[in-house]
């Protein structure tokens, strides 16, 4: 089974801000070999009074603009353990949207649910999701989860999440704060920066990888990645081809000091 991943930096959902993500859903969909696949909402960055309503957004895409079957799975229904097993083999795609990082890792790893999304994503399942839920496939990430909880005059963090892809993945890098925030992560981390802008995806197919890029004029750029680590003190840092080609995975989780220095 290929073991495939869509972690999408950010973008709108049509959700009081404009559909941004028809070139990302679009390839989800395509990943399934399916016209018509199954698609599971898992929301479980949200609080759980919020995830209905997540889910009803969802709907509005995958199944009224691409005819997919749609259910969710709530957090409080993951001690239910016949019931997740039930979903989770019935889902083509599984999608975690955008919200609190840390304690949605927390949950799944208290509940067991980090091990059920392991054995999916081995299983060819699509993992996917946008912010938090891009977040989440990686060894690390930069997260706003202070923020979320607590108020804007909390620091950006980082979170060790479920590891399946080497690296540390920074959503919404266009953003302020974000690349000051991964430069300093990353020099307390041995990881490279996987540095992905809004409308942008970073599609991982077993050993290969490439960006999904859509019109990005609403946060006044085009969408973008970045590869950054540091080695010997130094920073380092390139931006990624946006082209469709698949590209060697390692190339993209290893460092290469022969780079251009960042400025």
């Amino acid at each position: 089974m290929s073991k495939k991943i869509v972690a999408i930096g950010g973008g709108g959902n049509g959700f009081n801000h404009p559909y941004e993500l028809e070139n990302q859903d679009k390839e989800i969909i395509r990943l399934t070999g399916k016209e018509h696949p199954n698609f599971l909402l898992i929301a479980h960055s949200q609080p759980l009074e919020n995830q209905e309503g997540y889910f009803q957004v969802m709907v509005d895409i995958y199944n009224k603009m691409y005819g997919c079957e749609c259910r969710d799975l709530k957090s409080d229904k993951l001690t239910d353990k016949k019931y997740v097993k039930e979903i989770i083999d019935w889902a083509d795609i599984i999608f975690e949207g955008g919200g609190n990082t840390l304690d949605m890792i927390k949950l799944w790893k208290e509940t067991g649910f980090d091990t059920v999304l392991r054995e999916a994503w081995e299983n060819g399942k699509v993992m996917c999701g946008v912010s938090a839920g891009a977040n989440c496939w990686f060894k690390e990430c930069s997260s706003d989860s202070l923020q979320i909880k607590y108020g804007k005059d909390q620091p950006l963090i980082g979170v060790e999440c479920l590891g399946f892809v080497d690296g540390l993945f920074v959503p919404h890098c266009d953003a302020p704060g974000r690349l000051e925030n991964a430069k300093d992560l990353l020099k307390e981390s041995d990881q490279i920066g996987l540095l992905i802008s809004s409308c942008t995806a970073l599609e991982i197919v077993d050993d290969q990888y490439r960006l999904i890029t859509s019109d990005a004029s609403n946060y006044g750029i085009e969408a973008y990645g970045i590869k950054s680590y540091w080695e010997n003190n130094e920073y380092f840092e390139e931006k990624l081809d946006t082209t469709l080609d698949f590209k060697p995975l390692k190339d993209l989780i290893t460092k290469n000091i022969n780079k251009n220095r960042a400025k």
